[in-house]
């Protein structure tokens, strides 16, 4: 088989990839609809809520940076099928988490697996015909973006019908039942391997960082994004469950399939970027995401306006984050896994940075603090691209 074919990923095995990286996401995303049950469970108080959404993305911050890079080392296959059967563990921890510390701890580890997502990510580049990354990527980011939405609705689900620990203590059943499905679907081809010792190996992400200005440029980005779309969402169940919308954790969680139009935007990003629209594509996007916080304001006028905004904000969030993926894996093919990493820490310390500070703002200002946080940020991410347009390499940066 060629260095470049594509065969691996056809129908069944590409569809396995993105449903593996979606419910592998779906461990860092139960909470949001539940952080007000899950924090008054276990004593932590409603303006520290969001520490469960930071520690969760505290420990994907450091999987990305400690386990990711082992996929330009180590078999792809083993660490993958590895890693789910260690997040079905963490997520068995936090199904019997009987104090704050204990559930803090557990989701940490949570999130320290669920980077087997960007494994998996980096994987199905690694395989596809450099022509058609981008739609690979893109449809695997699908398969994120409604394990992300699903998540949202079967947590609130779940936890109406038999409470929030039932949530986990299911995800770690199918995360098992996902572990062998991989082990015996995984294409078994080899990927080039870095000649590096595991030290050296981390310590290249720094350079590659230093080194590319496509990636620094594209995680900031990534930073900027990630940090406003968390600012949306983890505290976006306080208004939702008190008066006078009164909404069911169902009903919370329902809610967030509005953000489906997402899966579109990533899946028809990638083919975009492929045709060399990567920069057009994210102004377009990054604009969307500015204007999404105008009708997200309005949330106390009707729940339509908001409904509304989380179907364009979700849009842009996904166009760029696949743009993004999709310019920077040109840089470095045989470093994919690193390039992952490195650009999803940014991503991480955006997510973190947002969810803990959104529900701090929600407490003191509501929701129009929040409103006016989530703008601010967009109009910055904006004012980014614009700056750094001529700073991008051409191959990636194409128009």
């Amino acid at each position: 088989m060629s260095a470049g074919s594509v065969a691996p990923l056809g129908g069944p095995v590409l569809a396995l990839f993105a449903f593996a990286s979606g419910l592998a996401v779906a461990s860092a995303y139960f909470a949001h609809p539940l952080l007000d049950v899950m924090a008054d469970d276990l004593g932590l108080s409603r303006a520290t809520a969001g520490l469960i959404v930071a520690a969760t993305q505290l420990g994907y911050g450091l999987g990305l940076i400690l386990l990711v890079p082992l996929g330009d080392l180590l078999d792809r296959r083993r660490l993958i099928v590895g890693q789910f059967l260690l997040s079905a563990l963490a997520l068995f921890a936090v199904a019997f988490s009987r104090s704050a510390a204990m559930l803090l701890a557990s989701m940490a580890a949570v999130g320290l697996m669920a980077v087997v997502t960007q494994a998996l990510v980096a994987h199905a580049a690694g395989l596809a015909r450099p022509a058609e990354r981008g739609h690979v990527v893109g449809v695997v980011t699908s398969g994120i973006v409604l394990g992300i939405l699903m998540a949202r609705s079967v947590a609130g689900a779940l936890t109406d019908l038999a409470g929030w620990r039932t949530v986990y203590l299911v995800a770690a059943l199918l995360g098992l039942a996902v572990a062998a499905l991989l082990w015996r679907a995984l294409p078994s081809r080899a990927t080039p391997r870095a000649t590096l010792s595991y030290p050296r190996l981390i310590g290249s992400l720094v350079t590659l960082v230093v080194e590319e200005p496509a990636l620094r440029i594209r995680g900031i980005l990534a930073l900027l994004i990630f940090a406003d779309i968390t600012t949306l969402l983890a505290p976006l169940v306080l208004p939702l469950s008190a008066p006078p919308f009164s909404l069911s954790h169902t009903e919370v969680g329902l809610f967030g399939l509005a953000g489906a139009a997402g899966a579109l935007g990533a899946a028809r990003a990638g083919r975009w970027t492929d045709r060399g629209h990567g920069q057009r594509v994210t102004g377009i996007a990054l604009g969307l995401m500015l204007l999404a916080w105008l009708p997200i304001s309005l949330l106390d006028r009707s729940i339509l306006w908001l409904v509304l905004g989380v179907v364009m904000i979700d849009f842009g969030l996904q166009a760029t984050h696949v743009a993004n993926q999709g310019m920077i894996y040109r840089v470095r093919p045989e470093a994919q896994s690193r390039l992952t990493a490195a650009y999803m820490v940014f991503y991480s310390i955006g997510s973190a940075l947002g969810s803990s500070l959104s529900t701090l703002v929600y407490a003191s200002s509501g929701w129009p603090g929040v409103s006016l946080m989530g703008a601010g940020i967009a109009l910055a991410a904006l004012a980014f691209w614009a700056l750094t347009l001529r700073a991008m390499p051409s191959p990636a940066g194409a128009a």
